[in-house]
């Protein structure tokens, strides 16, 4: 079924249905190269230079007939892992592991438990005014990766190339214009110094985790109800009191989350276990490294996996205040006792099996065990805190656990989808392909109004506000560009690894460059 914005005028309405839609494709499907010869007859009669904009239409046409009889794409597997860097898993033969959106994937009930402790602290410790304690989360505003400017407080989605998404800025909950945009930064271009610039230089901050969904929404709220009340504050500030907020609430949230309440919060993947069981028994070694204190791992892995999980891992690291872990050396290794919840004093030497190590740091673990370079594969849910400094700085390779792909490759797979987002890019091609004739200005207005119709409705599928995580409309995002550069496999779920052997070579896809011609598979 055509959506309505497929359809930017009365005119060309009446000239597709001037056919029966479905005769056009059986008739077309006939010829299995239609499509090819059909670009081919387009590409030479744009030479033409021909002025009669019945032909105009014409090519239109043609094209659209072409697409519809072109087949879909295959369907993408959502428990599919993906390959930014080839990777041998048989050459691999330490696995470590984040714990937190690694090996524990949370449920909705956990953001809205983190938005309503943060917004209390707000209220109860920082003074904010009482009437903050009637907002509530809303789970479908924000998505991970975006970038707030705690000089404007602005909340936006960049592209790899620093271009600002310009439907997809918000002061609050307000959507700003392209003009008030404009107005702000002068354009569309955001420059390097705003985003990592030294120390004080850098205005924008990257939410860039899960855990950061909630404090976007209540950094959005909070702004929208100061805006709507006229009250004045200071964007940095309120940026950095509501972090501050999340990041206080931790251990309150880490005490409610005990044996008795860990299912209300926590999944229970029934493959878990047998995906960690299966390491083992091939002999390979197993590590976690996590900055969450060890009762609420506790919890979470015996709900997961069993009591006796501490028996899986070869060394078991806490607290270890990643990303510092990585490239601190001043931080010892200290004993955790279990029975007794208190570190010991006594000098680690070595990691045992099965015991509960607090803090430390990567050079101390890798003299101690062995574990250097490309035959350790390491998995985290952050890109900076988990995967950055191993990959440019110590040589592991990495995997990135990306929940969020499951929900964007079933709306990737969909037929509405996979319909829209091929004709947008047909409907792009002709654009690029008729603007220079001179008659063809007006035409390709109503093109540009049908593209943009269509690049809000697929954008709006993945979410209404900012859309994709790993896309704009046709550039990767500034999250992207990072998973792509930190992470050589990535994945939604650490089981995923089951639907291949521990011999299994992953291999990235060869894309077609701007210059390159592009093979029917890519």
């Amino acid at each position: 079924m055509f959506h309505a914005v497929m359809h930017p005028s009365a005119v060309l309405r009446t000239f597709l249905h001037i056919k029966s839609r479905q005769t056009v494709i059986t008739t077309l499907l006939n010829s299995t190269n239609i499509f090819r010869r059909n670009a081919l007859q387009f590409s030479r009669s744009t030479g033409d230079k021909a002025s009669d904009k019945d032909n105009l239409l014409e090519k239109y046409y043609v094209a659209k007939q072409a697409y519809e009889a072109n087949l879909p794409p295959p369907e993408v597997n959502p428990l599919g892992v993906f390959a930014n860097n080839e990777l041998n898993l048989s050459q691999i033969e330490v696995y470590g592991f984040d714990y937190d959106y690694t090996l524990a994937v949370y449920k909705e009930s956990l953001h809205y438990l983190i938005y309503n402790l943060g917004r209390d602290f707000l209220v109860n410790k920082f003074k904010y005014p009482k009437d903050i304690l009637n907002l509530t989360y809303q789970p479908g505003f924000a998505i991970r990766g975006l970038h707030y400017d705690m000089q404007e407080g602005v909340l936006m989605k960049i592209d790899s190339f620093h271009q600002i998404q310009f439907e997809s800025v918000y002061r609050g909950m307000t959507q700003l214009s392209k003009e008030a945009v404009v107005e702000i930064y002068g354009g569309s271009y955001i420059p390097q110094e705003m985003i990592r610039g030294n120390g004080s230089e850098a205005r924008m901050k990257q939410l860039n985790d899960l855990f950061s969904v909630p404090e976007i929404c209540l950094l959005s709220n909070v702004t929208d109800y100061f805006e709507k009340k006229n009250i004045a504050y200071h964007p940095e500030i309120l940026s950095y009191d509501i972090q501050n907020a999340v990041q206080n609430i931790h251990p309150v949230m880490h005490k409610m989350l005990d044996e008795k309440t860990i299912g209300q919060y926590l999944e229970k993947h029934p493959d878990m276990p047998r995906f960690l069981n299966r390491l083992k028994a091939a002999g390979k070694k197993m590590f976690l490294i996590t900055n969450s204190p060890f009762k609420f791992v506790d919890n979470g892995m015996k709900y997961m996996i069993g009591p006796k999980w501490r028996e899986l891992f070869d060394a078991i690291v806490v607290q270890a205040r990643k990303p510092k872990f990585f490239m601190d050396q001043s931080r010892p290794f200290r004993i955790y006792d279990v029975p007794s919840n208190s570190q010991l004093w006594e000098k680690v030497v070595s990691l045992e099996k099965g015991k509960v190590y607090i803090e430390g740091n990567l050079k101390e673990l890798q003299r101690m065990t062995g574990w250097f370079g490309n035959a350790v594969l390491y998995f985290g849910d952050q890109i900076y805190t988990d995967l950055a400094d191993l990959t440019l700085h110590h040589g592991w390779r990495t995997g990135a656990i990306i929940q969020e792909l499951t929900k964007e490759i079933n709306i990737l797979n969909s037929e509405e989808f996979r319909h829209d987002v091929g004709w947008l890019q047909t409907l792009q091609h002709l654009i690029e392909e008729m603007q220079d004739f001179e008659e063809a200005d007006d035409f390709i207005e109503q093109l540009l109004v049908e593209r943009d119709e269509l690049r809000t409705f697929t954008k709006a599928m993945f979410n209404k506000q900012f859309g994709s995580i790993f896309r704009t409309h046709h550039n990767p995002t500034y999250f992207s560009r990072r998973l792509f550069r930190y992470s050589d496999i990535y994945m939604s779920h650490i089981t995923n690894l089951l639907n291949y052997s521990l011999k299994h070579t992953f291999y990235p896809r060869r894309g077609a460059l701007p210059h390159e011609c592009k093979v029917p598979f890519i």
